[in-house]
């Protein structure tokens, strides 16, 4: 009797240590799927983003939440008509938990290839380790690297053709994709911009665990900054405002909040600045 008791004192624990926490369980909470534009959907939560691209040879998704938001991500896949088995490929935008976590079930229960940029591939394929990002301690389940990607490399799914940018920073291999829909008659340019936030309170200044990390960021505004851009989204639904632009269309159908260059340019300027300003905090002798 206490040797069973023990046992679920022990599953209760370990239960409770991968209990999302209250400020991640309030990015997971469930969300309508809906056409955003074109050809492509979201799928994702209220705050943690996913999203599907749908070709004449099947579906491309993009990242994968939480390991908990995976069952709604698959759920949303169903209830917009589609089928799981016809997601050929699957996407991350950058290997931490709110992002990576719910990859290997989606890879599993889909049986799609998953592919990733190579600064990545370390972290995600042993279980989140492999990089400054909360030491060494498991952060999810691997994800085997079908194709490793690099800076400009492109996918393509029938007659879909999506590119990745190295955007670093947030991390070493955070990937921004593109790609271009047809909507309404016109050709919209699409960008899943990768978080630009500076990845807790890592030194931006004699980094060990991530020497180039003040380099990286300068690289990814410059790039950012060159993209072309009318239809923004994001990893996180609060970068463009997901909760207010779906408010929008359900108050205006006719009119695309998502449709939003302005937005895209007033982000990566805010988060450029925001960057400048943590650089300048940097105390002199560490300089």
């Amino acid at each position: 009797m206490y040797r069973h008791a023990a046992w679920l004192l022990l599953i209760l624990a370990t239960a409770d240590a991968c209990a999302l926490s209250p400020e991640s369980e309030a990015k997971n909470q469930p969300v309508e799927p809906f056409r955003i534009a074109g050809n492509v959907y979201y799928v994702g939560a209220s705050d943690v983003t996913s999203y599907l691209v749908s070709t004449s040879q099947g579906l491309v998704l993009i990242d994968g939440g939480f390991a908990e938001t995976a069952p709604q991500i698959e759920k949303n896949i169903a209830r917009l008509g589609f089928k799981l088995a016809d997601v050929k490929i699957i996407l991350n935008g950058h290997a931490h938990p709110d992002h990576a976590g719910g990859l290997a079930t989606l890879v599993r229960d889909s049986g799609a290839k998953f592919e990733a940029m190579a600064q990545e591939v370390a972290p995600l394929e042993n279980e989140g380790r492999g990089t400054f990002y909360r030491g060494e301690r498991k952060l999810f389940e691997s994800i085997k690297v079908d194709r490793t990607l690099h800076d400009a490399d492109t996918v393509r799914l029938g007659e879909t053709v999506l590119t990745a940018h190295l955007t670093a920073g947030h991390t070493p291999g955070c990937t921004t994709w593109t790609t271009k829909v047809r909507d309404a008659g016109r050709s919209l340019d699409v960008v899943f911009a990768c978080q630009v936030t500076l990845p807790g309170d890592m030194p931006l200044v004699n980094n060990a665990a991530y020497p180039s990390i003040a380099e990286d960021f300068e690289r990814t505004f410059r790039t950012l900054a060159s993209l072309p851009c009318d239809l923004f989204l994001a990893e996180h639904g609060s970068a463009y405002d997901l909760q207010g632009k779906i408010a929008a269309m359900k108050g205006d159908p006719h009119k695309n909040a998502f449709i939003d260059p302005r937005g895209y340019r007033d982000f990566v300027r805010a988060s450029r600045t925001d960057f400048e300003q943590a650089r300048k905090r940097t105390p002199e002798h560490e300089k």
